[in-house]
């Protein structure tokens, strides 16, 4: 089976993908520079599979570094690039980190691989914005960023896509996918943020195990069925299943163009309260929260046409949230019993 790299393959997503690809056969390698994730993972992913993997800490920003690695690894027929910094909070405070990060890194990896490459990017819904219509397709418009983090998405998108146009070696797949949540079956692997966690799920997690305060419902009263938010979530193993499916996809020589965009989501909406409801109902756990005034810049809500992947790369979503909710928990108690 074919080498390939996973950029920032120590983190979130990453690590899941690792196993996925593990079990599909392939051979890996990551690379990362452990800013905003832990050594000790590859010890978890060693426990999950049985497998050292191949490990390089090296930043992607430091161009010789990432030449040095490419030619040293003339068997790397494939990169899954999920290097990135991803807050879009802090983008917005330092929003030249971001930029130089998130664009650096890219650039770099395409200049260094000039040859013969499968490339699958993590991308992200929230090119889309508030979407006209729902659900959301490929096809919709890309709108305004609403931070440096979704701008550095758009951008990077159209320097791929601009890349690919004129590289006939260079084929690529972008995912764009909604708001990955869960754990991996044996709890050894999850979501482990920085600090405060700026997305619903862990927040719910750490306040339940006691790490963190009421949890707040940003805004009752939108023009939804119980007035939160609402947003498409799908369990990161189904995510990592899907970058698996995007590079068989690239090696098959199944796609058209050498460019191509795909949303990855389970294709329904889950609001606020219903993620607090089906914790609850999955974990046995009371959570404490309150409702809040909404917060600037959140859009209503946003679920993903995921028609073209079910079709195309013969990929679909099959965990459900109650399985999100049940192993996000059960990873959430693992961490505390076994600190990294």
């Amino acid at each position: 089976m074919a080498k390939i790299l996973v950029t920032g393959g120590t983190g979130y997503i990453g690590s899941h993908t690792v196993v996925e690809l593990h079990n599909a056969g392939y051979e890996v390698v990551i690379v990362d520079n452990l800013s905003n994730s832990h050594i000790k993972i590859l010890t978890q992913l060693h426990a999950i599979t049985g497998k050292w993997f191949d490990f390089q800490e090296i930043d992607l920003q430091e161009e010789k570094a990432v030449q040095d690695f490419a030619d040293a690894n003339p068997d790397v027929t494939g990169i899954i690039h999920f290097a990135a910094s991803k807050a879009v909070g802090e983008s917005v405070e330092k929003p030249l980190k971001y930029y130089k990060n998130n664009f650096y890194g890219l650039i770099n990896l395409l200049t260094a691989f000039n040859r013969k490459l499968n490339f699958v990017f993590s991308s992200s819904c929230t090119v889309y914005g508030q979407p006209d219509s729902l659900p959301v397709t490929e096809a919709a418009p890309v709108k305004k960023a609403e931070s440096p983090y979704g701008n550095t998405k758009q951008i990077a998108e159209e320097i791929l896509a601009e890349t690919a146009a004129v590289t006939p070696d260079l084929n690529i797949i972008a995912l764009r996918y909604f708001n990955p949540v869960g754990a991996h079956e044996t709890a050894l692997i999850g979501e482990l943020p920085n600090g405060v966690p700026a997305n619903l799920v862990p927040f719910i997690t750490q306040s339940a195990i006691g790490k963190r305060g009421p949890i707040t419902v940003y805004g009752d009263d939108y023009e939804t069925p119980d007035g939160s938010a609402i947003r498409d979530y799908i369990h990161v193993v189904d995510l990592a299943k899907a970058h698996v499916a995007a590079i068989k996809r690239l090696e098959e020589g199944k796609s058209e163009l050498n460019y191509d965009v795909f949303n990855i989501g389970t294709g329904t909406g889950s609001s606020v309260l219903e993620i607090i409801a089906a914790f609850e109902k999955s974990t046995g756990e009371t959570l404490d929260y309150k409702i809040g005034p909404r917060r600037a810049g959140d859009i209503v809500q946003i679920y993903g046409d995921v028609t073209k992947s079910n079709q195309e790369l013969g990929w679909k979503a099959a965990l459900d949230l109650n399985e999100m909710m049940r192993s996000a928990w059960e990873w959430e108690k693992y961490i505390k019993a076994n600190p990294f």
